[in-house]
């Protein structure tokens, strides 16, 4: 008798036998043991997913208010733009202009899809063909590798900035051009697309501005696409907060791409946001692109069918996002909830003398627990992360494909949990810590 998998395509065959990430197996597990403070004390607490649930309680109190505000439009039942519905785009160019690049933008040069995912892959299938090659400085989020190349064919290619201290990462990355040439000496014509994300998923790293310009003409110059993800531009750290202040030599402000990118009006830079992580809704799966590479959107309109988003919710966006102050208040009470759930971390790590990477910003603590690894390798690795896991139900990201630039390091996502269960996480994982 056939097996299941003979009946499929290559491709079917392939995305059958490879995980989408290496942590699906123990996440199901601790969700099926989730902790409760009565019901399951002793339960697993996930801290793998990039989910910020910090705000969920005012979000859906915020769009249960929307949908019962009155009719809903008529638009909603029909077909629209594959771009998005002309509503929620004046809609998001009002909200992205006003709220991330203090700049003006045009509605007719944003496309939406479901989610980040589709975005990012939608960008690499009409940008680049396959065997071409995304460079991401590292580290950097595992999953690229998957969104870039099941459907466009093109490969990753792991960046490690030259003047990086892997031990002590620091807060604005240290790519540089040079380091870029580097990659291009290496790779040739395949160098089709450069990919920063700003804050950084895993380091919440930044980019300065002049960088953003250096990085941005040098890609222009060579007629390879920048695309600069920045769905955690909202997803701040307050670095001057009293608990964390002394991590900063300077402060560090988060610059967007946007006003470069208006400036320089090329076809080769590029922009994207998701209301994933920012405004805690990646179950609603909304997310952007802004170029002013017409062709692109042009390509995009004829072949973004199967990625479109549901009107009803480009509709429930659309109300929100023209509530101004309700969107600035949310803000300011997302950063502090963030900024709460980093440093109470942050004190666990360095009450054991564990190094981190001092954030700007994003939903991670990336810190370092290489000194107890028994050797230098993959197996060892992936036998401490599990092994944190069995001792202390937490469930941290698993390592693999990060291209970390030293093998250890571990992500925690801090804001997928409430406070108090938080603190239920760190109190364990210091015990782990100093056992």
């Amino acid at each position: 008798m056939q097996s299941p998998e003979s009946s499929l395509s290559r491709r079917g065959r392939r995305a059958a036998s490879h995980p989408l990430r290496a942590d699906f197996d123990l996440f199901a597990e601790a969700m099926d043991n989730h902790y409760h403070p009565e019901d399951n004390p002793e339960g697993c607490l996930p801290l793998c997913i990039a989910e910020n649930l910090l705000n969920w309680e005012e979000m859906e109190a915020k769009l249960r208010g929307i949908a019962a505000a009155g009719p809903t439009p008529d638009w909603v039942a029909s077909y629209t733009s594959i771009l998005g519905a002309p509503a929620f785009r004046e809609a998001v160019a009002g909200f992205v202009g006003k709220h991330i690049a203090g700049a003006e933008l045009s509605p007719e040069r944003f496309a939406v899809s479901a989610g980040a995912t589709a975005t990012i892959e939608m960008t690499a299938f009409l940008l680049g063909d396959p065997g071409d090659v995304a460079v991401i400085p590292a580290p950097a989020y595992a999953v690229y590798s998957g969104d870039i190349g099941n459907r466009a064919g093109m490969q990753r290619y792991d960046l490690h900035p030259a003047d990086e201290d892997p031990v002590a990462p620091a807060t604005v990355s240290r790519l540089r051009v040079a380091d870029l040439e580097r990659a291009h000496a290496e790779l040739g014509d395949r160098f089709r697309m450069l990919i920063l994300t700003t804050p950084n998923n895993p380091t919440g790293q930044i980019y300065a501005p002049e960088q953003l310009r250096e990085l941005a003409d040098w890609c222009i110059d060579h007629k390879i696409h920048l695309v600069v993800n920045e769905i955690y531009a909202l997803s701040l750290i307050d670095q001057r907060a009293s608990a964390i202040a002394s991590d900063y030599d300077d402060v560090p402000e988060y610059t967007s791409v946007l006003p470069l990118l208006v400036e320089r009006d090329s076809p080769y830079l590029h922009w994207w946001y998701s209301f994933s992580k920012d405004f805690g809704i990646s179950g609603l799966r909304v997310g952007l692109i802004y170029t002013h590479n017409t062709a692109l959107l042009e390509a995009w309109g004829n072949s973004g069918a199967p990625s479109i988003t549901s009107n009803y919710v480009q509709w429930l966006l659309s109300e929100l996002l023209q509530d101004h102050d309700w969107v600035a208040k949310y803000q300011f009470r997302n950063r502090q909830r963030l900024t709460t759930a980093y440093a109470t971390v942050i004190a666990t790590l360095k009450q054991h003398d564990i190094n981190y990477a001092p954030a700007a910003g994003s939903l991670f603590v990336w810190f370092d627990c290489s000194r107890f690894l028994t050797d230098d390798t993959d197996a060892a690795e992936q036998t401490l992360w599990r092994g944190i896991f069995a001792d202390t139900g937490l469930l941290l990201t698993a390592p693999d494909g990060m291209a970390a630039p030293r093998r250890g390091w571990f992500r925690m996502v801090y804001s997928g949990i409430p406070q108090d269960y938080l603190a239920v996480a760190t109190e364990r994982l210091g015990r782990w810590l100093a056992s």
